[in-house]
């Protein structure tokens, strides 16, 4: 694993990594290069066995497909899949899955304090059970 210096290199050279193209300051392409590696076609078949995982790959997986779409979110699994297996076979450390709850908290968090701050744009006050119109008669509140 020496060949590699970082888990980044190593996810280069599976074909992993998004080849930007740029331009003048502009993106062209952001697509990964075509690549014969049999480890990285490996990796992209244990990527798509993701799909009804409770891990928190499958959560990020489940994520990525639905604003993806099905193959980059293959290739984008594949490539975090990559990562853990550079650590664990440079340091000898065991993978140690945090669970889907762990992936999906602060994704929730980040939701619910987005609503509160776009709520409180409108003049609404977002609560647990209820939405409050601020800006309505004292006592009225929208169910």
């Amino acid at each position: 694993m020496s060949r590699w210096t970082t888990e980044k290199h190593f996810a280069s050279w599976l074909g992993l990594s998004p080849d930007n193209t740029i331009s003048g300051g502009k993106v062209l392409n952001v697509k990964t290069k075509p690549s014969a590696n049999r480890a990285a076609a490996a990796l992209c078949m244990a990527a798509f066995t993701l799909t009804n995982s409770k891990s928190a790959l499958g959560a990020s997986y489940c994520r990525q497909r639905s604003r993806l779409g099905i193959p980059e979110a293959i290739t984008a699994t594949a490539h975090k899949l990559a990562r853990p297996i550079y650590k664990m076979l440079k340091h000898g450390t065991e993978y140690v899955d945090q669970g889907q709850e762990y992936y999906e908290q602060p994704y929730r968090e980040r939701t619910v304090k987005n609503l509160r701050k776009r709520a409180a744009e409108f003049s609404f006050e977002l609560t647990n059970n209820t939405v409050v119109d601020t800006m309505a008669p004292e006592g009225a509140f929208l169910r």
